[in-house]
C-alpha cells in the first residue's frame, strides 16, 4: 500500500474537498481522485460519496483516520532513525516572550552543537497565532500555550512545563493577604482576551473578587515594571521572576487553587519537516527538565 495515498486520504478529511487537498498537496484534482480510487481498491471498500460538487467520507474512511495517522508518523519516526546523522534544513519555529527570554537560547545551543547543519527561523508571537500558523504549514512548531480548547488530532502536543500563578504586588505588602489585596488596591489585568487573562479572569470568579480594574495589558515583562512603580498588584505566571532583577515586589501565593499555565510544543502531524521538528523537541525536553 501506498502510503501517499492515505497521506491523501487525510489531506480531504482536513480541508473537506478533493480540490482543496490537490492545493495543499500539489498535485492535480485528477491525481487525488486516482489516488482515492486505487485506495478503495486495495481496501475493498468506499472511501468517498460524492453529492453534486460535495465529498463526503464513509464510516469506513473515518475508522481508518486515526490508524493513517499513526502509520505516517511511524513512517517519519524511521526516516528521522535512519538519516539521525544527516539533520540538515531550516525549522520555522514559533516562540513568544517568556520562552524567547528564557529557555530557547538554551536549547538553540544544544541543538546547534549537535547538528550544526540545521538552520532555524524564529517568529516571534502569541499562541492564539501559532495555532493556525501551524495548522497552514506557515510554521514547522512552535512553543505555545495549552489551549482552552482540544487539540485537534493533525497537531502534535507534547507538554514541556506549568508554570504557577501569583499575586505580584510592591515589597510593602509582603506578610499580607493576596486576596485583601485583589479587593482593596488596584488591579492592573491580563488581557482579559488573551488565553491567560480568561484563566485568571476564571479565578476571580471562583474567590468571588471583583477587582478595582486600573490598566489592562498583555506583557507580564511591563505588568512587572508598573507593579515595581507601585500603580498596583496583577496575578502573574511564574515567568515574572524572568525580570525581577532589580524590582522592589513580592510575589504572594494565591489561597485558592488555580489552574497553572502549560507551555508545549506544537507541530503539525503531516508536516514534511517532521524530522527538524523531532530534534527539536528532544532539546526542549532536556532543556526544561533541566
Amino acid at each position: 500500500m501506498n502510503s501517499a495515498f492515505l497521506n491523501t486520504l487525510i489531506a480531504v478529511h482536513r480541508y473537506g474537498s478533493m480540490a482543496e487537498a490537490a492545493r495543499r498537496l500539489n498535485i492535480t484534482h485528477g491525481a487525488v481522485a486516482q489516488q482515492m480510487r486505487a485506495l478503495e481498491g486495495q481496501l475493498g471498500v468506499t472511501l468517498i460519496t460524492r453529492s453534486g460538487k460535495t465529498v463526503h467520507l464513509t464510516n469506513a474512511a473515518h475508522r481508518i483516520l486515526d490508524k493513517s495517522q499513526k502509520i505516517l508518523d511511524d513512517i517519519d519516526s524511521l526516516t528521522a532513525l535512519a538519516n539521525a546523522q544527516e539533520i540538515k534544513g531550516e525549522l520555522r519555529l514559533g516562540a513568544g516572550n517568556t520562552s524567547l527570554n528564557s529557555t530557547i537560547p538554551n536549547i538553540l545551543a544544544n541543538l546547534i552543537k549537535r547538528y550544526p547543519s540545521l538552520q532555524v527561523s524564529i517568529r516571534p508571537g502569541l499562541s492564539t497565532e501559532f495555532y493556525p500558523s501551524v495548522e497552514k504549514n506557515e510554521l514547522d512548531a512552535a512553543i505555545a500555550l495549552e489551549p482552552p480548547f482540544e487539540i485537534p488530532k493533525r497537531i502534535g502536543w507534547r507538554l514541556l512545563s506549568e508554570e504557577h500563578f501569583f499575586l505580584l504586588a510592591p515589597a510593602r505588602y509582603r506578610g499580607r493577604s493576596a486576596h485583601d489585596l485583589l479587593k482593596q488596591e488596584p488591579f492592573i489585568r491580563y488581557d482579559k482576551n488573551s488565553w491567560v487573562g480568561q484563566q485568571i479572569e476564571l479565578y476571580l470568579k471562583k474567590a468571588g473578587i471583583v477587582p478595582k480594574e486600573r490598566f489592562e495589558l498583555a506583557s507580564t515583562e511591563s505588568i512587572s515594571l508598573m507593579v515595581n512603580k507601585g500603580l498596583g498588584v496583577a496575578i502573574v505566571p511564574h515567568a515574572w521572576n524572568l525580570w525581577q532583577q532589580g524590582l522592589n515586589v513580592v510575589s504572594l501565593p494565591l489561597p485558592t487553587p488555580c489552574e497553572p499555565r502549560r507551555f508545549g510544543l506544537i507541530w503539525a502531524r503531516s508536516s514534511p519537516r517532521i524530522q527538524l521538528v523531532e530534534v527539536f523537541l528532544q532539546a526542549a525536553i532536556e532543556e526544561y527538565k533541566a
